[in-house]
């Protein structure tokens, strides 16, 4: 589904802002007039409701942690955990419903929500800041996953401080201290994204926008409402809310790069010193001239079938695009691996040994050729819905592209700066190279390997 343009006005804004206000006048009006807050205690409705809140933050924490890792965006990875602190707690909650999981309330369980909440609140920040930090986001995560796991087991075994049989129905010390941080910070995150939202308006920020000011304000209703009451109902449906929002942002977005509006700026418009590996069949034109479509699509399968794995799950290239026979694989584009080159060299090698192996059952079957170049390229997100792309550009990329088409077949070619980066290769030299748009030949080389391997 294409993402739908939007034509935002400072009208439009104040509509919205009054909308995200009216459940704290519906919370100020039941808690003033209490005969208004009536008791509803549906144990079913309940554990659905709030299961179903769960498993929508769980599948956002999911696609969001996925992207996040994928393009090695901070921002995203924040958001990913704002959304997984809600799932794991809210899951917590649900069992928490009579005659589901205990027979008995338990502390543990009921006391999970503003945890979580309060917990996602942290991260909701964080991710409103410019950040770098992937490695200890990962790291993050892992321990929030520990914690819930913990937290799980220290409720069923009634551990202390998670061993009381119940909690109490309005607001004590203990949780307005939690809900007066959670609130802020949850204001604030809003705030900041409203403000890159006015730069760039967005439909995926003004729901995120949305989702944090109503999972702020359902940490005011926590607190402050009685169990079972319209108000305690209140805080489950807001929270319910935040997240029907965010998915149906989600949703509406276009398929290709679907949270590129939460991206930070490193990631739509850095710079990275990175290594470009592109490679390609040499004799590919001739050969499909010679044979049926469904002989070239099967012939290009089982090359790609052995090949890829070697450059992606062998030594962590990204696959930047396959166009027809041609191949394009960069590394370091996230920014996480300062071995780029040495990375680029062993997949270039393993993808022509792996390459050898098809090729010694097809002798009629063209062969792969591969050049490698490294140095600084801009990472960038071109291209509008319909045709979106996160990928590199610059000089680097050309030169990696013109080194591939000078190389001999089933070898690998590296360029001068790959060359200055892998002091323990063992190359020999094919001489300067002319490379069409530079106006000085190219010293290129053929790598035969790399000593101690």
């Amino acid at each position: 589904m294409p993402e739908r343009k939007f034509v935002y006005t400072p009208a439009m804004v104040g509509l919205t802002a009054l909308v995200l206000l009216l459940p704290l006048v519906g919370l100020a009006l039941v808690l003033r007039e209490r005969r208004l807050d009536v008791h509803w205690e549906h144990h079913p409705a309940h554990f659905w409701l709030v299961l179903l809140t769960a498993a929508l933050s769980a599948v956002l924490a999911y696609t969001t942690g996925a992207a996040a890792l994928r393009r090695g965006d901070a921002r995203v990875l924040f958001v990913s955990l704002a959304f997984l602190s809600a799932a794991g707690f809210l899951g917590l909650h649900a069992l928490a419903t009579p005659k589901v999981l205990l027979d008995t309330p338990n502390a543990g369980f009921t006391l999970a929500t503003p945890v979580g909440v309060a917990l996602g609140s942290v991260f909701a920040f964080l991710s409103s800041l410019t950040v770098s930090g992937i490695a200890w986001g990962r790291r993050l995560r892992g321990g929030l996953l520990m914690l819930m796991v913990l937290w799980a087991a220290a409720s069923v075994l009634r551990i202390w401080p998670l061993h009381a049989t119940s909690v109490p129905e309005v607001a004590d010390g203990i949780l307005t201290a939690l809900a007066v941080p959670t609130v802020v910070l949850y204001g604030v995150a809003a705030a900041r994204y409203l403000r890159t939202w006015w730069a760039r308006p967005s439909l995926m920020l003004l729901s995120m926008i949305a989702a944090f000011v109503l999972l702020g304000e359902a940490m005011v209703a926590l607190v402050f409402a009685r169990n079972w009451a319209l108000s305690w109902w209140e805080w489950h449906v807001l929270m319910l809310s935040a997240f029907v929002l965010v998915v149906a942002g989600v949703r509406i977005q276009w398929y290709e790069e679907r949270f590129a509006d939460l991206y930070q700026e490193d990631t739509v418009s850095g710079r990275r010193e990175l290594s470009v590996l592109f490679a390609d069949l040499q004799g590919f034109t001739s050969f499909s001239e010679q044979h049926d479509p469904s002989e070239v699509t099967a012939m290009l399968n089982t090359y790609f079938q052995v090949v890829v794995p070697q450059v992606v799950q062998r030594h962590g290239g990204d696959v930047d695009r396959i166009i027809g026979d041609a191949l394009m694989v960069t590394f370091n584009k996230r920014g996480d691996q300062p071995d780029h080159a040495r990375r680029a060299a062993e997949a270039g090698l393993a993808l022509q040994e792996a390459a050898a192996v098809v090729q010694a059952a097809h002798s009629d079957w063209p062969r792969f050729r591969v050049g490698i170049n490294s140095g600084i390229a801009s990472v960038t997100l071109l291209g509008t819905e319909g045709g979106r792309t996160h990928t590199v550009i610059g000089d680097t990329v050309n030169v990696a592209s013109r080194i591939e088409g000078k190389a001999p077949s089933g070898t690998v070619a590296i360029g001068p700066a790959t060359k200055a980066l892998l002091p323990q290769a063992r190359t020999e030299a094919l001489g300067p190279i002319s490379l069409k748009g530079k106006s000085e030949p190219v010293e290129v080389y053929r790598l035969l390997g790399l000593r101690g391997e």
